[in-house]
């Protein structure tokens, strides 16, 4: 009985340090990326390049994805208004059929952004990878970053540990009911971070540089 209360009491103790680094985590995350990422078009500094954070074009059921559609809006909105020259997509297309740099470069060309200012990222499998990527493979130290708020707070707070200046450009989020789940796997990915940071994880795949002119 002892030995049990032992374990039990330890068990209780994992789950509240755990709980206070999550909580932790994404306080500082928040805290240290707040002034760099905003929903107005006008508080983003004008940008050679920008980077548009993958997802999937539609959902397992075959809806269209918001997420995906809302962050391409964002985008367009950004060259549009002259903020930004060209763009790297990055994401993963590691499955047959499945390939998230071609479809937002296809739905950013529809959008009226000239396919020569989009290079494709076919390794930005993780958010890590994308930001460290875009500065060492596309050689960017400065950039906009395109996704929804909770993302782009983790993405710059990631570009600020990798010496990259970087501002979110928060594309429209979705309802709280659809992206309950996506939020809180967002609360464990910014703990992640500090743990990625401490083991020194980097991308999965290097690869030639890329001149972005």
């Amino acid at each position: 009985m002892k030995i049990f209360k032992k374990i039990l009491n330890t068990g209780l103790i994992l789950i509240v340090v755990s709980a206070l680094f999550v909580w932790w985590s994404n306080t500082t995350i928040e805290s240290d990326t707040e002034a760099f990422n905003s929903f107005n078009i006008n508080d983003i500094p004008k940008e050679k390049v920008g980077i548009v954070l993958g997802t999937g074009k539609t959902l397992a059921n075959g809806q269209p994805n918001l997420y995906f559609n809302y962050r391409i809006d964002a985008a367009a909105e950004l060259h549009k208004a002259g903020k930004v020259q060209y763009f790297i997509v990055s994401g993963d297309n590691s499955k047959k059929n499945y390939n998230e740099p071609e479809d937002m470069k296809f739905a950013l060309m529809e959008k009226g952004v000239p396919e020569n200012h989009i290079f494709e990222d076919f390794a930005g499998f993780r958010t890590l990878d994308s930001v460290v990527r875009a500065k060492e493979i596309f050689g960017q130290k400065e950039l906009v970053i395109i996704s929804q708020k909770f993302h782009n707070q983790r993405a710059v707070f990631l570009a600020q540990q990798n010496g990259m200046t970087a501002y979110g450009y928060n594309a429209k989020d979705v309802n709280k009911a659809m992206g309950f789940k996506t939020n809180l796997r967002e609360k464990f990915a910014r703990a992640k971070v500090y743990w990625d940071m401490f083991f020194g994880v980097e991308p999965k795949f290097g690869g030639e540089k890329i001149q972005i002119p």
